[in-house]
């Protein structure tokens, strides 16, 4: 038990160094940002009085159709001004809402445990030119029957020993592991608990407030509906794929099934819901079904459409109701 804290003590001021590191980096690049502003915006200011401002020393009228020699140097540094500051102001804000969602990430998940742990190591890597300086950790929530768990990805960064010399070619003077992909950018839910709201959506019927009721049960706070439905919404690509080759094996059938059921759909302009029609595919001998919808019609050229594109040649049975 002791070893268990000692190591969980160290982890602990492992993540407290790589988050110190991150925000000194993070201030070092906003001074210098901020620095390039203060100056362009007075080379700016200086150019503006120069050209509309006054002056000690008045000059003579100017004559409209003299050229001016520093028309292009006076627009590139406005320009390059402008772009600076833009730059900048996207980096700060991009920062603060990047923290803003670790620290509301962290509430959600303190309370659940840490059961896994993956280490990467750069590609690669020389220990005889390089020392470890850091590491970057990203926790990500996976579920297990009746529990919510952590998921620890460690990348490890290293720099090289000796400050002046010169990183080999192909690399540079700081390594670190490269960032696995994830299900969903930027998000905290994993694979597996991505899948269990799925399950319990289309297979048990289960809304989104109660699932997010048993969530909090298990120790997982804050989580709110929209956050479900964006992680619903980034997920439904991932399985496009999977859906594709469905299709294709039910086409394949001999002897296929087609019926249209109704169903709801909301209407933003009307604002109520449409009565529109979804169509139930199945190959019956392979027990094997899909549905489809294409903008609401129950037409016949629907399912035909469907089965010319699948290149379908088996039996088609579907009743002859026409609109």
């Amino acid at each position: 038990m002791l070893s268990q804290m000692e190591s969980m003590l160290q982890l602990l001021q492992q993540v407290n160094a790589s988050q110190a590191e991150t925000i000194k980096k993070l201030t070092e690049q906003n001074e210098s940002q901020q620095s390039r502003i203060k100056e362009l915006t007075a080379q700016v200011a200086w150019l503006n009085r120069q050209l509309f401002g006054r002056k000690s020393e008045k000059l003579g009228i100017i004559d409209p159709a003299q050229l001016n020699l520093f028309a292009d140097i006076q627009s590139e540094q406005a320009q390059e001004a402008n772009d600076v500051r833009d730059e900048a102001v996207e980096k700060i804000v991009t920062t603060r809402e990047e923290r803003k969602l670790e620290r509301r990430n962290r509430f959600m998940t303190e309370d659940l445990p840490i059961l896994e742990q993956i280490i990467l190591r750069p590609d690669n890597l020389d220990e005889t030119l390089y020392k470890k300086i850091g590491q970057e950790v990203t926790r990500v929530v996976e579920h297990r029957p009746g529990m919510l768990y952590l998921k620890e990805i460690i990348r490890e960064k290293w720099g090289l020993k000796d400050n002046t010399a010169i990183a080999p070619k192909g690399m540079s003077g700081v390594l670190i592991a490269p960032m696995p992909l994830l299900p969903i950018y930027k998000g905290i839910a994993g694979a597996s608990l991505l899948a269990e709201i799925l399950l319990q959506k289309y297979e048990y019927h289960m809304p989104y407030y109660r699932q997010i009721k048993q969530y909090s049960h298990l120790g997982m706070k804050g989580l709110t509906e929209s956050t479900v439905d964006g992680w619903f919404k980034q997920t439904m690509p991932l399985l496009r794929p999977l859906y594709e080759v469905l299709k294709e094996e039910v086409m394949k059938a001999d002897y296929v099934q087609a019926d249209e059921t109704t169903t709801p759909v909301i209407d933003h302009e009307k604002k109520k819901a449409a009565k529109e029609y979804l169509w139930m595919v199945r190959a019956v001998m392979e027990r094997l079904v899909f549905f489809h919808y294409d903008q609401g019609s129950r037409a016949g050229a629907v399912i035909e459409s469907l089965a010319n594109r699948h290149h379908f040649k088996g039996y088609l049975q579907c009743d002859g109701l026409q609109d």
